[in-house]
């Protein structure tokens, strides 16, 4: 609502009629599953899920330092890497409370642009320009739209790839991370939690905890600290990040390439056309 306005209620009648007259429905994660089924009443037998995919032959590890030099950044220093929209969804907030919290001399690069609001855009210039003036990081803020021939490179030579959303049906951008061999703390929130293996190839961070009796701000305060504390934990463990980096592109290349999603998509439409039949 906060993106749309009140479009949002002409979006939300769509998706209603459109999952309620479909045949059949593909969610990207169990969690859109649960989501639409919650929301829009469906039959669990007309769901479906299959995960998003990737082209793995483009997201690879690609090494370039040339395109870290050309957006100021040091390719002699770890840097953590945020990819997504100025908007609260996307936890951008969150992240720019986690930085100051961050082991000193790391660089912290902000690939952030599509503000939703005016006013969400001033809130992120002005909470940057006040952690450039007391942070022990330096920060990088890339505000326009960045090609795929630069970011990979720069998922590639990330240390670590963060991703604070507090909503996220599937979360492509950790597979796009996670296929250049780079390790991802992320929120536990949505598809995200199948995408990321806690442990193995990255991070997971709660969300929110029960706090009985204390305000709201507690549990953010909470989130952005513990992102902290899980970035700080990959930092300090070099050997452990190379490891699941190294099982996180595996992770992509078994179960996230397109050709499998393919697969599995044709086989979902074969299966509906035959229910469609029968009836």
């Amino acid at each position: 609502a906060e993106q749309l306005g009140t479009g949002y209620q002409v979006s939300t009648w769509v998706e209603k009629t459109a999952y309620q007259n479909a045949d059949g429905v593909i969610a990207v994660s169990r969690a859109m599953r649960d989501d639409v089924q919650d929301l829009y009443g469906l039959a669990p037998g007309k769901v479906r899920v299959i995960y998003n995919g990737i082209d793995v032959a483009t997201y690879k590890p690609t090494v370039d330092p040339e395109v870290l030099r050309h957006h100021h950044i040091d390719p002699e220093r770890p840097y953590v890497l945020f990819v997504g929209r100025i908007t609260h969804q996307k936890g951008i907030m969150h992240l720019l409370n986690a930085i100051p919290a961050f082991r000193d001399g790391i660089q912290v690069v902000l690939c952030a642009a599509d503000p939703d609001t005016p006013a969400i855009a001033a809130e992120m210039s002005e909470k940057l320009t006040a952690l450039r003036s007391q942070a022990g990081q330096r920060i990088i803020w890339i505000s326009t739209f960045v090609p795929p021939e630069e970011i990979i490179p720069l998922y590639t030579h990330a240390a670590l790839f963060i991703c604070p959303s507090i909503y996220e049906p599937f979360g492509i951008i950790n597979l796009e991370a996670m296929a250049c061999g780079t390790p991802v703390v992320a929120s536990a929130v949505g598809g995200i939690k199948e995408v990321v293996l806690p442990g193995e190839t990255g991070l997971l961070v709660p969300l929110e905890e029960k706090c009985p009796g204390d305000h709201q701000a507690r549990p953010a305060r909470k989130f952005a600290k513990d992102l902290a504390a899980a970035v700080n934990h990959l930092l300090d463990h070099p050997e452990a990040r190379h490891e699941m980096g190294i099982k996180a592109r595996q992770r992509v290349l078994d179960e996230f390439s397109w050709t499998a999603i393919a697969r599995q998509t044709l086989k979902f439409y074969r299966n509906v056309r035959q229910a469609v039949r029968n009836h």
